[in-house]
């Protein structure tokens, strides 16, 4: 094997480790039914209230799934009075549990239909989209390319990857690693257009970050280690909010998965971007609240 093929394997392997949200994958993974049953999200009967009027459909991350990094956030939302929903998107054949792999395109694609179905079950006329990663910023597609701002009333993306990464500088590497790139695209093309300077990442943020209509929130934690540098995740243009969580909580410590996964000083800012005229402080003491 030439040398560069030996080494290209561990790049690609470091590449996929570090763009993952990481979670423990129970054995018997979870349908959509136990979901809703036991902590009611995924509740096609669920009707929005007057307190909250707009269903919130959750969009995981890289090499994630719709049960497993929504297993705080979801019951969050939903113990607050929330219809909650969440997809799985980005599938790659043969590759179970592990998603957000796919072409992102065709996962903004699958968010839209999702929507729509959601919309269709709920009677909303808009719903609120909060994301993890990919997640977070994949439907920024969808509202820019596919209408979705016509549907959407709020984006909230947690740590999203929204102007490429460099993951610490790791992607720097690929010039010297003849065909990684290339191998990436076609394995995991997912991967590949997150990186800095993709040309999906210079078609998404041509002309702009936002559309007209959508509230954008981020909230990053300086501890990124996959997301790097953390400034990249903040959006410029109208009806932005980028939060650093570091500036409510200077003692949080979270760094990329865990804050989609277990944070509740984030989750609390969640909260308070789907309804911001109810918006109460978030600090520190917002993790036992």
């Amino acid at each position: 094997m030439l040398p560069w093929k030996r080494l290209l394997r561990p790049l690609a392997a470091l590449l996929l480790a570090a763009s993952a949200t990481i979670l423990p994958v129970t054995a018997a993974h979870a349908s959509d039914a136990a979901v809703s049953s036991s902590s009611g999200w995924n509740d096609y009967d669920c009707k929005p209230s007057a307190a909250h009027p707009r269903p919130v459909v959750l969009v995981h991350g890289t090499l994630a799934n719709s049960v497993d990094n929504w297993l705080a956030l979801a019951p969050y939302l939903a113990h607050r009075g929330y219809c909650v929903f969440s997809l799985d998107y980005g599938q790659l054949p043969g590759v179970p549990f592990f998603h957000a792999l796919g072409p992102i395109d065709k996962s903004a694609e699958q968010l839209s239909v999702y929507v729509d179905k959601v919309l269709a079950a709920t009677g909303a006329a808009e719903a609120d989209l909060v994301g993890h990663s990919q997640g977070g910023m994949m439907p920024r597609y969808y509202l820019k390319f596919l209408g979705g701002a016509a549907k959407v009333n709020a984006l909230v993306g947690i740590a999203p990857n929204n102007h490429g990464t460099t993951l610490a500088g790791l992607t720097h590497l690929l010039p010297y690693f003849p065909g990684a790139e290339d191998l990436l695209t076609a394995a995991t093309p997912a991967l590949a257009q997150q990186i800095a300077g993709s040309d999906f990442m210079t078609k998404l943020n041509a002309g702009g970050d936002t559309v007209p209509g959508v509230r954008y929130t981020v909230i990053a934690t300086r501890y990124d280690e996959v997301v790097t540098p953390y400034r990249s995740q903040f959006l410029s243009g109208a009806n932005v909010d980028n939060v650093l969580i570091q500036d409510l909580c200077p003692l949080d410590l979270s760094e990329h998965a865990l804050l989609g996964l277990t944070d509740r000083i984030a989750f609390h800012e969640v909260a308070n971007a789907l309804d911001p005229a109810h918006a109460t402080p978030t600090t520190c003491a917002s993790a036992i609240s």
